[in-house]
């Protein structure tokens, strides 16, 4: 059995597919999928999983080298947005390597979301908490 933090078998079978500058989407529960892209639906109920939970856990395997918010979030989750920006820092300092981040329109964000090799779907009930994860390479 795998003992490193990321358990899910179809989480760590994507992060392990990707290459340098792919991107995956983080989406809390009512995020559209886009046809023809993967979902990974992990949502249980409202909160559980959590959307910062789920990140901290890709984090730990994922190289991260951008990450793609909607501007909404600014104001309509303005504590979720704080948080996020300290983990994407957190994990920027873990990996030695700054970590871009932007910020689009939310109907930008799904449209763009439909080029992402999988859509993770999680329980997060918070309006706008949703992220673009743009893979780096660690060397």
């Amino acid at each position: 059995m795998k003992k490193t933090t990321l358990l899910n078998s179809h989480l760590s079978a994507l992060v392990a597919s990707l290459g340098h500058t792919d991107e995956i989407t983080l989406g809390d529960a009512g995020l559209p999928v886009p046809a023809g892209v993967e979902r990974i639906d992990l949502a249980v109920s409202p909160g559980l999983p959590d959307l910062e939970g789920t990140l901290g856990a890709l984090l730990c395997e994922l190289q991260l080298e951008a990450v793609v918010l909607a501007e909404e979030i600014k104001t309509a989750s303005p504590d979720l947005h704080r948080r996020l920006l300290a983990q994407i820092a957190n994990a920027a300092h873990d990996q030695g390597r700054d970590i871009a981040v932007g910020y689009v329109s939310h109907a930008e964000f799904k449209r763009r979301s439909g080029h992402s090799r999988a859509v993770i779907r999680t329980g997060e009930c918070t309006p706008y908490a949703n992220l673009l994860l743009c893979a780096g390479v660690p060397f």
